[in-house]
């Protein structure tokens, strides 16, 4: 947390930086309530939380894979609703603290999930996207007059969405006269 705080320094008191284990419900709803509590609203909520498990189906026991789902899928729904309405980062998400490997490896899945059980530890921080300028510009945009509703950040992410609305679009005006119905 103390490299946070060094990250932006020009923040001081205006900068609260807490834990929260998105698997722990008593830190879901305390570091919320601190900063309500400081500040008494909460603007930005970066919910990064995750882990990974490099195994096949059949390689992985249950306990890993609970794990996994407990960080990855329902503690950020359980912050989200404690905080927020609804609505490819370079992180720490790739490195040995976050990420597990199947203690039984089954030869079989080298083709498969072997490939990637192998390459994944060389994309740990290669990641595109820079975090520091990601977060500077999320404080510059959250503290705009006019902050967007969605935020797309990185090259890749603005190519995927550019896809994804020329996809929309094409399919709009394929369907364009049925739609005109009501």
């Amino acid at each position: 947390m103390e490299a946070v705080r060094e990250q932006f320094p020009d923040f001081g008191d205006t900068l609260l930086v807490v834990p929260l284990d998105v698997t722990d419900p008593d830190s879901i709803q305390a570091a919320p309530d601190a900063a309500v509590e400081r500040f008494g609203r909460i603007d930005v909520l970066v919910n990064n939380a995750g882990t990974g498990l490099l195994a096949a189906v059949e390689e992985s026991d249950d306990a890993a894979v609970r794990s996994v789902f407990e960080t990855n899928v329902f503690g950020p729904f359980a912050v989200q609703r404690a905080l927020v309405e609804p609505g490819f980062f370079r992180t720490d998400f790739l490195d040995p603290a976050s990420l597990n490997s199947a203690i039984d490896v089954i030869d079989d899945y080298g083709p498969t999930a072997g490939v990637i059980r192998l390459a994944v530890p060389g994309l740990d921080h290669a990641q595109p996207g820079d975090p520091v300028k990601a977060a500077h510009a999320i404080v510059e945009i959250v503290t705009s007059p006019e902050p967007p509703l969605r935020l797309q950040l990185g090259t890749d992410t603005l190519q995927a969405f550019d896809a994804k609305l020329d996809a929309f679009r094409k399919e709009m005006d394929a369907w364009q006269g049925d739609c005109k119905v009501s």
